[in-house]
């Protein structure tokens, strides 16, 4: 089984006992996911997040609903949380959550380790991650981005913003 790994980091200007709440709320993941996937929550709200609770919800893949559930498996806050799925689309989804204070600012870093379904073939599974999975979790979380930085604002001082903004100038996808 073959793991990938995506790694982002942005820094909003808001304090971490503002921004780390929003992201313990499983409602909010409706707004920072693409209305094309039609996620869905489907555990009774509210959901409180804690180390051992598993969330059930649903989106669209191709069209298609998939059931996903996941765990809690670490819960350490505000600086922490881990997310793995029990039963998805995937084989393997690891997403840890980390929250760093900057100042005033909020580091937010997301990193997630994954496998394709081991249904896929060596030959398949390697196309389909190069021509669709890469392509749509950069599509997924670039959204996520979007809608963050339009909930906590942008720290436009923060190197890693300034280079994220200029390393899609230079993909003609930011002005």
């Amino acid at each position: 089984m073959r793991i990938h790994t995506l790694q982002r980091q942005q820094v909003v200007p808001q304090p971490i006992d503002k921004v780390f709440p929003f992201f313990t709320k499983p409602e909010n993941l409706a707004l920072i996911t693409p209305k094309s996937l039609s996620f869905r929550v489907l555990t009774p709200s509210p959901v409180t997040i804690e180390q051992g609770r598993i969330i059930d919800y649903t989106i669209k893949l191709i069209g298609v609903p998939v059931r996903w559930r996941s765990m809690i498996t670490t819960y350490n806050p505000p600086w922490c949380f881990v997310d793995e799925q029990m039963k998805g689309p995937y084989s393997f989804w690891h997403h840890m959550h980390t929250f760093e204070r900057r100042g005033e600012s909020t580091v937010i870093h997301d990193a997630v380790r994954y496998a394709l379904p081991l249904f896929l073939v060596w030959p398949l599974r390697d196309a389909v991650h190069r021509l669709y999975i890469h392509p749509a979790l950069d599509h997924i979380f670039e959204y996520r981005r979007n809608v963050i930085q339009q909930t906590f604002g942008a720290d436009e001082a923060a190197p890693e913003n300034a280079l994220l903004a200029s390393r899609l100038s230079d993909q003609g996808q930011v002005a």
